[in-house]
């Protein structure tokens, strides 16, 4: 069982998330945001996820955050802020500090518990990823250029942690790749768009959905591709899938009216959060995002400047 801090100033609203979550995870709780940091950096590797209200006495939920997500010892642990300021621009500052998810009360259980489980999962996945990932670091240094098949769930895991390993911030670097890695498979090769995918995460049917259609005989030869090159200073990765296509300029910011939707942050993320450059062409099967290897001189001038 997960081990989940949960912080909310409100008793009545501790025991909601208790009666929802309690048979299947291990909760501890807080009543205000400096008791949450108090029991985070007794133990820091206590808990593999906090739920965080956002507006509590002494120190609030976004303070917490921005604590949380400023050591090194809790980046990885997920937050899902959950908080009665619901307006579009507090829901965008709450995702862009770092909270996995932004839940807004009242909520149905339902959602707590598929947030909550999403989250954990993401997170293992991770942790996996990055113990794969070291095992290739020597090698994938020693790499210029290659190209990758892949056309499973699995496929997208082992692949993007591996190839992050090339990058000075590995977790962030696979969080990008498998974001978008994931959008080729899903959307670009099976065919399954935003308001399905919302339903069957829903339904907690999503993987099993995606490994039946892989399973289908016309999706036997069907991938996606993945080109790597090393150049001046950075990496380029080029990202192919053989769907249509989709409306990719909608998704490439936090859009605060998706904000409560179980999916659509990912390739937002990995835009501001993961890469120096991304880029769509054409009906958006194609994508190709850049990372810097050096961190740029601040007293060097920028292109065009005079010097």
């Amino acid at each position: 069982m997960a081990k989940l801090l949960v912080v909310d100033d409100e008793p009545i609203n501790l025991d909601i998330i208790a009666n929802c979550l309690e048979d299947e995870h291990q909760l501890s709780f807080a009543h205000d945001g400096l008791e949450a940091w108090q029991m985070l950096k007794e133990e820091p590797s206590l808990y593999d996820g906090v739920i965080l209200d956002r507006m509590m006495p002494r120190m609030d939920g976004m303070d917490v955050l921005k604590r949380l997500k400023a050591d090194t010892r809790f980046r990885d642990v997920p937050v899902i802020m959950q908080s009665a300021a619901d307006s579009s621009e507090q829901v965008a500052e709450g995702l862009a500090a770092g909270a996995w998810y932004y839940l807004a009360k009242p909520y149905a259980p339902k959602a707590l518990r598929s947030i909550v489980n999403a989250a954990l999962d993401d997170r293992r996945n991770r942790k996996d990823l990055a113990r794969i990932g070291g095992e290739l670091h020597r090698i994938l240094c020693m790499t210029d250029s290659a190209t990758f098949s892949f056309r499973s769930l699995d496929d997208v895991t082992v692949l993007s942690s591996a190839l992050a390993q090339m990058c000075p911030s590995p977790e962030s670097a696979s969080m990008g790749l498998a974001e978008l890695m994931l959008n080729a498979v899903e959307h670009g090769n099976l065919g399954i768009d935003y308001a399905e995918k919302g339903r069957l995460i829903e339904d907690g049917l999503w993987k099993e959905e995606v490994e039946r259609r892989l399973a289908e005989p016309d999706q036997a030869d069907r991938h996606a591709c993945l080109s790597l090159r090393r150049e001046a200073g950075r990496l380029s990765f080029t990202i192919f899938d053989q769907g249509q296509g989709f409306e990719w300029r909608d998704y490439l910011d936090l859009d605060p009216a998706r904000a409560f939707d179980s999916h659509g942050r990912g390739i937002a993320m990995a835009r501001h959060l993961a890469f120096s450059s991304l880029e769509y062409q054409g009906t958006g099967n194609q994508v190709t995002v850049t990372i810097a290897l050096t961190e740029p001189d601040p007293n060097k001038p920028e292109a065009g400047e005079d010097g």
